[in-house]
């Protein structure tokens, strides 16, 4: 099996390389890992101090991690936070983060790159966050006897670890010290195969939103475009959300609009304005100034650079997730956390707070055109809407404190 891991990471290695021709993604990817040990020595070499290493696949578990990592921090300002991420997605947006020390990308899973890692890291403990699973590095830390936390982490039945060949996947979770986890489903299924080392802390993104409503400013250009009009925000959107929203358009009149879409390159934006034609008038985010009338006075405001959507939600009546058209949806608990109702695709079930707030009332699953319709329908009579988002707030305020347990009982050597 590890054969055949080897041969998987090195084939995932050259599609990577080849796509990076024509690919911007992939290019960073491969970019990003150029000379990386020459960047780890120089920056690591002469640096003494105790520091812990968190590892984040991309932008969502960088978010889940950052309540533990800005806590960690404040309890132990001494100790320097080494942060990696796998995909650009997230090296790209937080590679200038304050709040740790150092950040690199990941450098490629194998034993011998794995040891030499950690040989220049030596971390005195290791954070991964929700699912990171890499043979290589958790091999080399067992070894090390390197306290090791799974945090936010959770667990489906689906996965190898649970099938009649996971043998060899059940060895990578010896390496972890303990499990922090999301939901009991997640730790009784670990409980089967015989890992104990759990506990039910929940998910660090509750505090991480709840954190963001309480410190978030407004902007002098969002206060004047929304005016203390209702606003509809449509956060994350691919091409099928914005149809989707393009076709309800004349229902959507009697809201300001918001389109954050998850991809903010030209062509896309492009795309977003063209697919209105006519029927209303748009700007984007980077064309406004404090006094362009013209401007703020617009119907739809596209916002076409990356960051603000978790604030942007603060201005919000009713929020729509994007994704559910495709792989599944994004962050639904960024607009929940302000009190918003919240319309989503039909791929939700993945994820748990999705299905919680479906079945308590506070989000909607739409399939198609005439069921957003109905969903604006109901959400346009005060009552519905504000029912579902006393439910959406209090939702989250229900569910935050896993850092606090988290913290409570992680034990780092100083």
């Amino acid at each position: 099996m590890h054969l055949l891991y080897l041969i998987f990471v090195y084939l995932y290695l050259a599609a990577i390389k080849i796509a990076s021709l024509f690919n911007t993604k992939a290019k960073k990817w491969c970019d990003g890992r150029k000379n990386i040990f020459e960047k780890l020595q120089s920056a690591l070499s002469s640096d003494t101090s105790s520091k812990i290493w968190f590892h984040c696949a991309s932008l969502g578990e960088f978010e889940q991690g950052r309540p533990i990592i800005e806590k960690l921090k404040k309890q132990n300002p001494n100790t320097k936070i080494v942060l990696t991420f796998f995909s650009p997605s997230g090296y790209e947006i937080r590679k200038n983060y304050e709040g740790v020390d150092y950040i690199f990308y990941l450098p490629l899973d194998t034993i011998g790159v794995a040891s030499k890692f950690l040989q220049i890291v030596n971390p005195k403990a290791v954070f991964f966050v929700k699912y990171e699973f890499w043979f290589g590095y958790l091999n080399q830390l067992k070894i090390r006897n390197i306290p090791t936390y799974l945090v936010s982490g959770i667990f489906r039945e689906n996965q190898h670890f649970f099938k009649s060949y996971g043998a060899w996947f059940r060895m990578q979770l010896m390496a972890f010290t303990h499990f922090y986890l999301q939901d009991k489903n997640s730790e009784k299924l670990l409980n089967t195969i015989g890992f104990k080392n759990t506990t039910v802390s929940g998910d660090t993104r509750f505090d991480r939103v709840f954190e963001i409503s309480k410190v978030v400013q407004s902007t002098k250009i969002l206060d004047a475009f929304c005016a203390n009009k209702a606003v509809f925000i449509a956060g994350s959107t691919w091409a099928e959300d914005e149809k989707i929203i393009v076709s309800a358009i004349d229902m959507l009149k009697q809201y300001k609009l918001i389109i954050a879409p998850h991809e903010i390159d030209e062509k896309h934006i492009d795309a977003i304005i063209q697919s209105f034609g006519s029927k209303t008038s748009i700007v984007r985010y980077s064309q406004l100034t404090d006094n362009s009338s013209d401007a703020l006075n617009a119907h739809v405001l596209i916002i076409d650079n990356i960051g603000m959507l978790s604030s942007l939600y603060q201005y919000g009546t009713i929020a729509y997730v994007g994704g559910g058209f495709g792989k599944g949806i994004h962050n639904v608990l960024e607009p929940a956390t302000f009190g918003l109702p919240i319309i989503i695709g039909p791929n939700y079930k993945k994820f748990a707070e999705a299905v919680d707030l479906i079945g308590i009332g506070a989000a909607f699953s739409i399939h198609s055109d005439s069921e957003f319709n109905a969903v604006l329908n109901n959400l346009a009579v005060d009552s519905a809407r504000e029912s579902a988002a006393s439910i959406s707030k209090k939702y989250v305020q229900s569910k935050i404190g896993a850092t606090e347990i988290i913290l409570a009982s992680v034990q780092l050597n100083q």
